[in-house]
């Protein structure tokens, strides 16, 4: 691992899309909370077809966490589904943002 802010051998990215009733209810704005608790990097986003797409970067261990909140029944409005990828880390994010 180098000394700079880049990804960490362990970092890998989880792109998670969200369905349910997740838009207008506050999930984005929960997702980046709980995301940032875990220190991860990414991006939450509303798509045409009323899902939520979640770009979180980071330790595994913390994507996977962020991963079990989302599909725990503890989120605003109401989750049906989580479908997710994994790949490796890409950058590109100086925080995590509601898009």
């Amino acid at each position: 691992m180098s000394d700079d802010a880049g990804a960490g051998a362990s970092d890998i990215r989880l792109n998670a899309w969200v369905r349910g009733r997740v838009q207008g209810v506050g999930f984005r704005w929960w997702t980046r909370a709980r995301a940032l608790e875990l220190g991860l990097v990414g991006s939450a986003s509303n798509l045409a077809d009323g899902r939520v797409e979640v770009v979180a970067e980071g330790p595994r261990e913390a994507c996977e966490k962020l991963l079990a909140q989302l599909r725990g029944g503890d989120t605003p409005g109401r989750v049906d589904v989580v479908v997710e990828r994994w790949s490796p880390v890409r950058g590109g994010f100086g925080g995590f943002v509601e898009r």
